[in-house]
């Protein structure tokens, strides 16, 4: 299934304007869009408009978005030029501002490559334990993924000890093919991390989420190498490295989020 099928975007009259209706399979535990979604519609009509592969690109996200909400997605390419454009998104219901994405897109030639990121030794997906839902998961997003924990804790040990800040997880979306929008969706995992680094039962909405490509390479498991810097003052702060199953690395996000409970 391609990005626009998985998340559901219709278009309008104008090339340049699309709906995205909130439905509950494209929601957090919290009952409102997830933040990678948001931000993985929104790249995926840029490449499609600007006919050109991204880059990078940044979400700030002002409010939340319940179902069942429509997101009208409009997009402006500010400049383009021979090899780059830079382009933006502002995403609203009605007249309220939920967020606004900003990307550079485009592609040069050139003899120059290398990656210097060094993988976590973990398990592969099939020597790693499913990370079981709870049933504030039931009917989200959470249930559209496969998800197996290379180096994290389950919620049954949750509250404990504090990690290290730094955990792993494997990431398989059946119903999604390999793309930077899925990317946007597993580098929104800065918020479980916390988790994981506190030893507590937190989490967080994001205020921002950036995802930058490195390599585009075919995996159906994606490592979401998670490295939490700070939690203070009710913020956290972190990024996420993006592994394919033969370790390439296919890109970085990183994260602010508010930290709350999930009792709460």
């Amino acid at each position: 299934m391609d990005a626009a099928d998985f998340f559901g975007l219709e278009p309008t009259d104008d090339p340049r304007r699309w709906h995205l209706p909130v439905v509950p399979e494209l929601c957090s535990t919290r009952g409102a869009l997830f933040g990678g979604c948001g931000l993985g519609a929104a790249i995926d009509r840029l490449e499609h408009v600007t006919g050109r592969p991204l880059v990078w690109a940044t979400a700030q996200f002002l409010s939340y978005a319940q179902p069942p909400a429509v997101v009208d997605l409009d997009l402006d390419e500010i400049v383009r030029g021979h090899l780059i454009s830079q382009a933006r998104v502002t995403a609203r219901v009605d007249d309220r501002e939920i967020f606004t994405v900003t990307a550079a897109l485009g592609q040069r030639p050139s003899e120059w490559r290398g990656s210097w990121a060094i993988r976590p030794d973990v398990p592969g997906p099939a020597d790693s334990p499913p990370r079981i839902l709870e049933a504030q998961h039931l009917g989200t997003l959470a249930e559209r993924l496969d998800m197996r924990l290379a180096d994290a804790r389950p919620a049954s040990e949750l509250p404990g000890p504090p990690g290290l800040g730094t955990c792993a997880l494997w990431v398989h979306l059946p119903d999604l093919e390999e793309s930077p929008a899925a990317l946007a969706i597993v580098g929104d995992f800065v918020p479980f991390g916390i988790g994981q680094a506190l030893g507590e039962r937190v989490g967080g909405n994001s205020l921002d989420n950036t995802i930058r490509v490195a390599t585009r390479t075919p995996t159906d498991w994606i490592l979401a190498d998670v490295r939490v810097h700070a939690v203070d003052d009710g913020f956290g702060h972190g990024l996420v490295h993006l592994w394919a199953e033969d370790g390439t690395l296919l890109g970085t996000a990183s994260q602010s989020t508010i930290v709350r409970s999930w009792e709460r």
